[in-house]
């Protein structure tokens, strides 16, 4: 049997399949088998660090045969020159290290090309500007090794072939490592002839402490060649970054998105030497817009470079930086030297005849609420000078101004001519404006390079126009506006500005002193402060049926809100006087808590109702206090505030009240009358309302007390004569209803009465009147009807009980009862009472006639 086996696995071994078995499993065997080689580590790290000109590490080695012979080699480490850092300068897990096979033919280990696996490169440079990758291009050029494709006859080691993937590049400066890198870094470096070298890197800028994306690829392509210095090194570099969002691009050079979008292109060719390269590149910025702003894309920039750097100074010489706009030319020129710091600079700015439509449309891709039809004519042409040491004292001049400048906006109903603007760059507040209060604004900016604008004339409607001047900084802005304008003219010109207006119908004019300014960061809203005095203004509301006329008034806007004082204004005959405030930068009525001090002559109700409900009969009663149409939510129903309201008289129906005044506040369809008092019917009344228009029906509440009311007065109001006297007392009501009938039918609660010296002339109880000495009862209203309890009547003759009740129509059903007497009963109405004996026919009665 074993003999058998024996003689079978012969066979089998003797046969092609048999052999195409074994060589399968020998490959298989040299694929995965990695035996470890810890004598050859040294012998490794030692050919590399020849190469590298570096101290190199390696943690283990394991042989590799197949697909090429090698090493496998992990922790693999390179350490950097101590004078620049003790942080290795190249540190990867995983390293694959070819050997040349020529070199084993002569008994040496020769690396022909490193493969590095998620590798980590930091670059740094130290106080005096040096790079550490300096020192070792400048080691590797003096070196005589052989090119990385040396030919089999070259006994001189050769530059290994080294490449990375997935690999980060880090930054360091000193001992401070910088939050920017490259990530995803795929780059290779060889000695491509005897005397040059090359390199390639494709890699994605990121920072380290921020979590950004879409910041395009960075890409590098180069050589350099052998020379006796670096600054002498010949060198060709082509660099670009592509497609980085703007929005994410200053993300990550700030650490902040700065809100802009665009795609991003730049691309730069370096030729020469370090002690005088040559720089040539583009830039590009594509769809630049505002992050809320939508519409047409901006048609792209694109600007062209060209300059000399040199490492003598670190300095950019030649300068020359064309951005063409529309048909005109942006050009910048000069040189900055000492790029590190503290620079020193020597630029000049040139526009030429840039169109103004051109700038126009970049503001309507960087401002919002510019009218989207809005067009401008003209041009603009500037010269502009930096001169000196570094940008806080380096010394700005220079000057510009626009010719034919035209804006128009067919929307907005409006052109305005401003002709020729002027401007000036100056060095932080060396020149002082000319106007006070530009000079004030001046005084609060901080001293930094500001571009002075102006004064120039705008005409606003009036015989003079008015002056504007300004200034623009690099943290924010402040134009102020002197002079006399027409309100509706103001109005349009901030429309056309992208300020906030609104359509009211208004004409008038006023004498403004007026800044708008604000800061450039987070797209802050303009600020717009300062005084207007208002003259002979009419505005037309929607819902008012007649125009509020302002003779005269203060408008004051200031940081904390808006305020109008000295008011004297009319509304249908009725003279207003006070003032009114409210918070700034509030946006919505609901959002705005209003304060107010008015006072005004005369308020009637019927008036009032007529004035704001051209169809009384077809709206409830309580919309006489909102102009908004019965469709939208009333004015009522959104504002919100709090005040003093005095009136000279307040007219309800044909009831007059005097020298009212109340706590007024306004919640959002709630309004509370706290402090009512007045003098009413030559009495005093002193009370507490409230009514709520958010249910329906609404509610109205009230409690309060009355003081020596004429009762003559009601008789008088109701046009009969059946009541005289004096009364006070106490009330608390409830009501709903949207009319007054349903307010009426609906009330409910109490009322205390205490009548004194009068008389009933329509009630006779034997031959005369019934006079009142005194009367006292409690009042309850419920479902239309007034119930008397615990009445009590002292008249000359006699004392009686009364009770009964009465229907608000004038229905009376009383009980007259003196003490030890029969009783009387009284029926009929108010106007025509019927008096009758309760219990004893015989008692005499009559009406007088």
């Amino acid at each position: 049997m074993a003999t058998n086996l024996q003689d079978c696995s012969v066979s089998f071994l003797r046969s092609k399949r048999g052999w195409m078995l074994v060589c399968a499993a020998l490959l298989l065997g040299l694929f995965l088998i990695r035996p470890g080689a810890a004598r050859l580590k040294e012998r490794i790290a030692g050919s590399i660090a020849v190469a590298l000109q570096r101290q190199v590490e390696i943690g283990s080695v394991h042989i590799r045969l197949l697909p090429q012979p090698g090493f496998d080699l992990e922790n693999f480490v390179v350490h950097d020159d101590p004078a620049f850092s003790a942080e290795p300068v190249l540190r990867a897990q995983e390293v694959t290290a070819f050997l040349r096979l020529s070199s084993l033919l002569r008994g040496h280990l020769e690396i022909s090309r490193l493969s590095l696996t998620e590798p980590s490169l930091n670059l740094t440079r130290n106080g005096e500007g040096r790079w550490n990758i300096e020192n070792l291009l400048e080691r590797t050029a003096k070196t005589a090794v052989a090119p990385t494709s040396k030919t089999r006859s070259e006994s001189r080691p050769a530059f290994p072939y080294i490449e990375a993937d997935r690999g980060r590049i880090n930054f360091k400066f000193g001992a401070e490592k910088k939050p920017f890198a490259l990530a995803d870094a795929t780059y290779s470096f060889w000695q491509d002839s005897e005397n040059a070298w090359g390199m390639r890197l494709r890699a994605r800028p990121i920072r380290t402490d921020l979590n950004v994306s879409d910041t395009g690829q960075f890409r590098v392509n180069g050589t350099w060649q052998r020379a006796e210095t670096l600054r002498e090194t010949p060198l060709e570099f082509n660099l670009s970054w592509q497609d980085a969002q703007l929005g994410q691009l200053t993300k990550l050079l700030s650490g902040q998105d700065k809100g802009w979008r665009g795609r991003v292109r730049v691309s730069a060719a370096l030729t020469g030497t370090p002690a005088d390269l040559a720089v040539d590149g583009d830039a590009s910025l594509e769809d630049f817009r505002r992050y809320d702003i939508t519409g047409e894309a901006l048609s792209p920039v694109r600007t062209h470079c060209a300059a000399h750097y040199s490492t003598v100074d670190r300095g950019l010489h030649q300068i020359l930086c064309q951005t063409p706009m529309g048909d005109g030319l942006i050009t910048v020129r000069g040189e900055v030297v000492n790029l590190p710091g503290p620079r020193s600079y020597d630029l000049g700015l040139a526009v030429e005849k840039v169109p103004a439509e051109a700038l126009l449309e970049v503001a309507r891709h960087a401002k919002k609420d510019l009218p989207a039809d809005l067009r401008a004519t003209g041009v603009l042409k500037a010269d502009f000078r930096m001169h000196g040491g570094g940008a806080e004292t380096a010394e700005f001049m220079g000057s510009g101004q626009t010719s034919n400048l035209v804006l128009r906006s067919p929307s907005a109903k409006t052109e305005l001519a401003l002709n020729a603007v002027p401007f000036s760059l100056i060095s932080g507040a060396s020149e002082k404006p000319r106007t006070s209060r530009a000079r004030r604004a001046a005084q609060k900016a901080p001293d930094e390079p500001q571009l002075a604008l102006g004064p120039f004339a705008i005409k606003l409607g009036r015989p003079s126009p008015a002056t504007v001047e300004g200034r623009v900084t690099r943290s924010g802005y402040n134009l102020s506006i002197d002079g006399e304008a027409e309100v509706q003219r103001l109005l349009q010109v901030a429309r056309i500005a992208g300020l906030p207006a609104n359509h009211a119908a208004v004409v008038g004019w006023a004498k403004v002193a007026l800044q708008v300014g604000g800061p450039w960061s987070a797209f802050a809203g303009p600020r717009i402060n300062g005084t207007a005095k208002l003259r002979t203004i009419q505005a037309e509301l929607r819902g008012l049926n007649a125009a509020i006329e302002i003779a005269s008034a203060n408008l004051s806007l200031d940081p904390d809100g808006t305020r109008v004082d000295a008011i004297s204004a009319s509304f249908a005959g009725t003279r207003w006087t006070g003032s009114v405030g409210l918070p700034r930068m509030c946006g919505l009525v609901e959002s705005c808590p209003l304060s107010f001090d008015l006072h005004v002559d005369e308020i009637a109700t019927d008036t009032l109702h007529e004035l704001l409900n051209p169809n009384p009969p077809r709206r409830p009663w309580y919309r006489f206090l909102s102009s908004a149409p019965l469709t939208g939510p009333s004015f009522l129903t959104r504002i919100h505030g709090s005040g003093k309201l005095a009136a000279e008289r307040v007219l309800i129906r044909n009831v007059a009240a005097t020298k009212v005044t109340a706590n007024v506040e306004f919640d959002g369809g709630r309004v509370r009358l706290s402090g009512l008092r007045g003098e009413v019917m030559n009495g005093k009344h002193r009370g507490e309302w409230q009514a709520d228009f958010t249910t329906k029906p609404p509610t109205c509440t009230g409690t309060g007390t009355l003081e020596n009311v004429s009762l003559g007065h009601i008789a008088a109001a109701m046009k009969d004569p059946w009541i005289t006297g004096t009364a006070s007392g106490k009330y608390q009501i409830r009501m709903t209803g949207a009319t007054s009938v349903e307010l009426l039918s609906s009330a409910e609660g109490s009322v205390q009465v205490n009548m004194r010296d009068g008389a009933l002339p329509h009630i006779v109880l034997g031959d005369d009147p019934l006079k009142v000495r005194r009367f006292t009862a409690e009042l309850a209203l419920h479902d239309g009807e007034v119930s008397i309890r615990d009445g009590a009547l002292i008249s000359p003759t006699a004392t009686y009980a009364v009770s009964g009740k009465a229907s608000l129509k004038g229905e009376l059903d009383f009980l007259v009862v003196p003490e030890g007497s029969p009783g009387f009963s009284v029926n009929g109405t108010l106007v025509e009472p019927r008096v009758a004996v309760a219990h004893h026919p015989e008692t005499r009665a009559a009406l007088k006639p």
